[in-house]
């Protein structure tokens, strides 16, 4: 691959029967995944709540940081982290899930962070709407998008940037975004982008942009790698694809029994059961999540948890009654939104983007 396709954001895809390289595990290693045994916290704890990192993590001293608001704006405004505390503060229950998640289920498998299922976690975020803040500083009425800068720097593809997301108007304008200091009723860890981060409650992870350190206003739609190369569902590398947004609907079970160490096969005992897990969708309300433990050919429905309507952007929990007889079984689970359902066969794209296949747990039950 030459330095222009690089550019050009074509992303590497494994060879056949090519596995896991060092560098990707090296990416392993440094970022993590909620361990599914945690489904079982309605807030996930923050060490194991998932973590994607692109870059480095910055170092940011809170003390002398500052967040620029400027580009077409009438009245530029520069705060420090006090300032922004001392305004009108939220505190909203949001799931968080990286649009990568899945990636590594596919075939043939796009080369990047090697994520399974675990690339998700909901937590409490306390901060500042975002829209009284632009209103403050005079949008200009030709405003398309809002654009927001991190601290971390880095190379993608070739190309060195500062990691930047735009996001529409209307969804920086939303009620429910925030520009977020705390994480479940503390400091913002600093892989959580600390001093200050932003959460639009709904979008899959590459929209949530840590280490805040500017927000621009744009009255042209945002063109840099982030937007118009990354994170875009495509097929073939030279079409421009359809940019990633809303959380597809997923539902993921949490871990019966006991695990194999290697091979994390679930095991056991024969008896009533009762199978939990979490079910959640950024685009529109989870409507039902179907069961089955034999591998899809029958199916019931769980027993799913009131939406709560204070917290429309977590996930919710779900219950189903199983009588284990001995043998080995497939467990599945399958979330509904009123928009769609996941699918049974993947949907595959050369990024590894927004695969919300179903979830497929081997287990063995014991006398």
């Amino acid at each position: 691959m030459t330095a222009t396709d690089n550019y050009r954001g074509m992303a590497r895809i494994a060879e056949p029967g090519e596995g896991v390289g060092l560098d990707e595990l090296a990416l392993a290693a440094r970022n993590h995944g909620m361990p599914l045994e945690a489904l079982r916290y309605d807030v996930t704890p923050p060490g194991l709540h998932y973590v994607l990192t692109h870059y480095d993590i910055p170092a940011v001293e809170p003390t002398s940081w500052r967040l620029e608001i400027g580009g077409a704006v009438e009245r530029p405004l520069s705060l420090s982290l006090g300032e922004l505390q001392s305004r009108p503060s939220v505190t909203s229950r949001v799931l968080l899930e990286c649009a990568g998640n899945g990636r590594a289920r596919l075939e043939p498998r796009p080369v990047s962070q090697p994520w399974l299922l675990e690339a998700v976690g909901t937590a409490e975020w306390t901060g500042t709407p975002l829209a009284p803040l632009l209103e403050e500083a005079g949008l200009s009425s030709e405003t398309v998008d809002v654009v927001f800068t991190g601290a971390d720097h880095g190379v993608e593809r070739g190309v060195e940037q500062d990691y930047a997301r735009g996001l529409p108007l209307a969804e920086a304008m939303r009620p429910e975004t925030l520009l977020v200091w705390a994480m479940n009723g503390a400091p913002l860890p600093p892989q959580h982008g600390a001093p200050l981060r932003l959460v639009v409650p709904g979008w899959y992870g590459m929209a949530q942009v840590k280490w805040l350190t500017r927000v621009d206003v744009a009255t042209e739609p945002f063109t840099g790698f982030q937007n118009a190369t990354a994170y875009r569902l495509k097929v073939d590398s030279d079409e421009d694809g359809e940019p990633v947004t809303r959380i597809r609907p997923r539902s993921l079970l949490a871990p019966p029994g006991w695990p194999d160490f290697m091979t994390r096969e679930r095991y056991l005992r024969s008896g009533p059961v009762t199978l939990s897990g979490r079910a959640w969708s950024g685009r529109a309300p989870v409507t039902q999540v179907e069961v089955s433990t034999d591998g899809g050919n029958s199916r019931g429905l769980a027993e799913l948890a009131p939406a709560d309507p204070a917290a429309p952007f977590a996930w919710r929990s779900w219950r189903f009654g199983w009588d284990a007889r001995p043998g080995r079984y497939q467990l599945l689970t399958r979330a509904t939104d009123e928009v769609g359902r996941q699918p049974v066969e993947a949907e595959w794209n050369r990024q590894g983007l927004a695969n919300n296949l179903v979830q497929r747990v081997p287990v063995t039950v014991q006398e």
